[in-house]
């Protein structure tokens, strides 16, 4: 018989070991339980985090420039104007029809003056709350393709930082007007979207102008207000092919 075996130190020490590694292997299983506790993260969740993110981050920008109480009030104004608006009749409500005269006619014809148009920018104009309380409700028919934060989506690309919404005024104006189509690059990234933007002609000159003014003000950008009399400049080009980024002014140069 193996002395050894009867030796009582050597059974403690053989028992306290047999203990630890027990405690070791249940501690172990807690931590993998305790990890198994919280869900997966799927994309939608990675995706939700950081649309809150964005949405922070377009509040804090919102309040540093304009207080929360100007916007509230010029809402106010507003929705009690729209709610008040009368159809207003036209001399010729006819549709322009793509490939008909009337649109080739357009397409041949003259443009607005667009060294002019942005020229007209006052880098010193203050933007009126009620003018960005207006471009904000126009903006929610954008947001559907551009996110309602500005974040793009599926079908548009971002606005928040895009060197395209604080470059030149003109831009911003013949995409409402005329649509877009092709490739752009934004912030580094191209985007090609199959169906491009449509023209979003059929509002009027205030209303364009307060929607551009609204997305060159929020999302984190900072630019000066567009007015309706340079989108009433650029009025000549309604009708015409959507625009592509060859026929728009680089605005990063």
């Amino acid at each position: 018989m193996d002395p050894s075996r009867d030796n009582p130190f050597i059974r403690f020490q053989a028992f306290w070991w047999g203990i630890g590694s027990f405690l070791l292997f249940v501690v172990l299983l807690g931590v993998i339980w305790l990890f198994n506790l919280r869900e997966p993260e799927t994309l939608e969740d990675i995706a939700a985090d950081r649309r809150l993110e964005i949405r922070a981050e377009v509040d804090a920008a919102q309040t540093t420039a304009i207080s929360a109480e100007a916007l509230d009030a010029a809402i106010t104004s507003v929705s009690r104007g729209l709610a008040t608006q009368r159809p207003l009749a036209v001399e010729l409500p006819a549709q322009i029809i793509p490939g008909s005269a009337t649109a080739l006619a357009l397409a041949d014809g003259p443009g607005g003056d667009i060294a002019a148009v942005d020229a007209a920018t006052d880098p010193d104009a203050t933007v009126d709350p009620e003018v960005m309380a207006l471009g904000q409700a126009q903006y929610l028919v954008c947001g559907a393709c551009h996110g309602q934060n500005g974040e793009g989506g599926p079908a548009g690309p971002p606005l928040a930082g895009s060197e395209w919404v604080t470059g030149p005024v003109s831009n911003l104006i013949r995409i409402q007007l005329r649509g877009l189509v092709g490739p752009i690059t934004v912030a580094g990234i191209e985007y090609d979207f199959p169906a491009g933007m449509m023209a979003m002609a059929y509002q009027s000159d205030e209303q364009v102008a307060a929607v551009l003014t609204y997305i060159r003000n929020s999302f984190g950008n900072q630019a000066p207000p567009v007015s309706p009399e340079q989108v009433a400049a650029l009025r000549g080009e309604v009708g015409m092919p959507p625009a592509t980024v060859d026929d728009l002014i680089d605005p990063l140069q």
